[in-house]
């Protein structure tokens, strides 16, 4: 026997129908963080010359960092 059945409500619906939290709040706290962690940001991505410049600053491990994720990148390995 086959018991197909189909439920259409809505995200919010279905969290309260199975007593799941509210994270709507939190969710949305989250994703403007990081929007405007990205934005004050966005010049030093756009800028090969800041960016290396930013991981040289962090010390000596992050240059081989940097290194290891570009070679990592060329040999096509994950």
């Amino acid at each position: 026997m086959k018991l197909t059945l189909d439920i259409d409500c809505t995200p919010q619906e279905a969290r309260t129908f199975l007593g799941l939290p509210d994270v709507e709040a939190l969710n949305t706290l989250i994703v403007e963080e990081i929007t405007a962690r990205a934005k004050d940001r966005m010049d030093t991505l756009a800028d090969p010359e800041q960016f290396v410049a930013q991981m040289m600053s962090m010390g000596g491990k992050s240059m081989e960092t940097v290194q290891a994720m570009m070679a990592a990148a060329m040999s096509g390995k994950k």
